[in-house]
């Protein structure tokens, strides 16, 4: 997220909440809207602006879905049953939903509905990068060139996040710190990250730490590291991490009591980011119809 922040004078940005996506795991009407809302709270809160940034829910611009249909006709089973994701469930003998197996298609409309050039993703998003190369050079060669390459952009430091137990930071693991959490519950994530036995005193590689590498995120200091390799008490490590966290996080959280305050506030901006999106995503999708031969 913090990427999208530091991008957003650099680039025309296009940020959404992504609640198409998310009815593969919630179908509960109140558990999305609340989930939705508090979304696009933490959007603004860390420093979206309106002015810089075209905010929107995926939802409120239907050529997303009807481009996915488009790609749908193009692409086959087994160039889709290679997505991680579907591999996972299948692993897991989890059975996906046609939402699960097809939402790296979704994905890929997401993003070639607005002519990306680049999109700031983690490592574990980088097939889904991939799979949209593929599919817009898959309808370049078969109708007509209307979609760019977009690459991924995927930043060293945080390509994977570590959570507190060590594996990839993620919900469902349960392993998270909470951005917008109170200090009890930011307090209680971080004493919980996972550490070895060695001793306060031994010299130690602080890039092999948990500790450090959720730490580096918020402190990236040449101090700090210095102190993790001459052997930081763990203990008085995570008194360190929970003060650099809540300073880190303050002014979001300010801000975002700000738009949480002016809920009007927060629909005129979806409102202007959907009316921008679909003013664009139309234009796109219009081409491909043409392309297809859905016009007449």
């Amino acid at each position: 997220m913090k990427q999208f922040v530091d991008l957003q004078g650099d680039y025309e940005t296009f940020v959404f909440i992504a609640d198409l996506h998310a009815l593969n795991s919630i179908q509960d009407k109140k558990v999305m809207q609340d989930l939705t809302k508090e979304l696009i709270l933490d959007y603004l809160g860390i420093g979206l602006d309106p002015k810089h940034c075209v905010i929107y829910k995926q939802s409120a611009i239907p050529a997303h879905a009807s481009l996915t249909w488009v790609f749908d006709t193009l692409i086959t089973v087994p160039f889709m049953m290679r997505a991680h994701a579907y591999k996972d469930a299948v692993a897991k003998n989890i059975e996906p939903s046609m939402g699960l197996f097809n939402y790296p298609v979704l994905m890929a409309a997401d993003i070639l509905l607005y002519d990306t050039d680049v999109v700031p993703v983690g490592k574990d998003q980088k097939q889904h990068i991939e799979y949209a190369r593929d599919i817009a050079l898959k309808f370049n060669n078969t109708y007509k060139e209307l979609f760019k390459l977009p690459s991924g952009m995927i930043l060293e430091e945080v390509e994977t996040v570590p959570g507190t137990d060590g594996q990839k930071m993620s919900k469902s693991y349960g392993n998270t710190i909470p951005l917008f959490g109170t200090d009890k519950e930011i307090e209680k994530a971080v004493m919980s990250i996972v550490t070895d036995s060695q001793g306060k005193d031994e010299e130690k590689n602080p890039e092999e730490l948990v500790l450090y590498q959720i730490h580096r995120l918020f402190n990236d200091s040449k101090k700090l590291k210095d102190q993790y390799s001459k052997g930081l008490g763990y203990g008085e490590a995570k008194k360190m991490l929970v003060k650099d966290i809540i300073d880190f996080i303050t002014p979001m959280r300010e801000r975002r009591k700000k738009y949480e305050d002016d809920p009007k506030l927060v629909e005129e901006i979806l409102l202007h980011g959907a009316i921008k999106a679909n003013e664009l995503s139309m234009q796109k999708l219009q081409a491909v119809y043409e392309a297809v031969g859905l016009t007449q």
